[in-house]
């Protein structure tokens, strides 16, 4: 279960005003494409425009070739499942019920809280390591299980093509990398903001590099996320290594007084 996402001449703005222009964009089948630039980039924005939430100030979105702007909002949430970076929770609600809330696209009217739904809810809660919660308040998670049940709600949307802006925030380290191993695993389409150079390098396909308004073309992360790019955008010195257990690259940052 993947999608074709596709944006062309894409501009996107907030007030009136353009974060990103000519946005081109072709993202593949079951790909992971990972989105990174400096606080501001535009980074939340464009996710949100590639979701159908924010509509763009020009150009167009196709998901498999259909234009995101022709699509009912029943129908586009039956095609991408969006985790945004904050969201205000209901505090009166349960985690399964939270959960459960990624279904409401998929339901007829009137209908839910049958067997099928409920597998649906523990086994999302499962894949982040949530099951025991499905019964508590939302108000007494942490901000990390607060993430993570964000995510399975995602999940359980059961969409095509998945959307998490910065999901890793608030995780402790087993739990970033627990999650982006998850994102490996769903073969969905999947976009996301990450902050950190390392773990975009890690778990994406490709990298859009965003900077100054433009949007860098996609391209695997060794060949994105040069030292001399790095410097540039991010203003800090990057040395590339070699991991000693894995053999991947990583990125070793030391600051420097130049502006980026």
């Amino acid at each position: 279960m993947t999608a074709t996402l596709r944006a062309t001449g894409l501009d996107c703005a907030i007030g009136g005003r353009t974060i990103l222009r000519a946005v081109e964009l072709a993202v593949r089948p079951g790909e992971v494409l990972g989105f990174v630039g400096p606080n501001g980039s535009g980074k939340s924005t464009l996710l949100r425009v590639l979701a159908g939430i924010r509509p763009p100030a020009a150009g167009a979105v196709l998901l498999d070739d259909q234009p995101l702007s022709a699509l009912s909002a029943r129908r586009r949430a039956q095609l991408i499942a969006m985790v945004g970076q904050e969201e205000e929770l209901p505090a009166d609600l349960l985690v399964g019920e939270l959960v459960a809330l990624g279904l409401t696209p998929h339901r007829a009217p009137w209908s839910g809280g049958d067997r099928r739904e409920l597998d649906a809810v523990h086994k999302a809660l499962s894949t982040v390591d949530l099951a025991d919660a499905v019964d508590r308040p939302v108000e007494q998670l942490s901000g990390g299980e607060r993430r993570r049940v964000l995510l399975a709600r995602g999940i359980a949307q059961d969409a095509p093509l998945l959307v998490l802006d910065e999901p890793t925030n608030h995780l402790d380290i087993r739990h970033q990398l627990q999650l982006l191993d998850l994102v490996r695993a769903l073969e969905r389409t999947v976009l996301l903001a990450l902050h950190d150079l390392n773990l975009a390098a890690d778990v994406c396909d490709r990298v859009v590099v965003l900077h100054d308004g433009q949007a860098r073309p996609a391209a695997p992360p060794e060949q994105a996320l040069t030292p001399e790019l790095v410097r540039e955008v991010f203003g800090v010195r990057a040395t590339r290594v070699t991991h000693p257990d894995t053999g991947r690259p990583h990125l070793l940052f030391t600051p420097t007084l130049e502006r980026p």
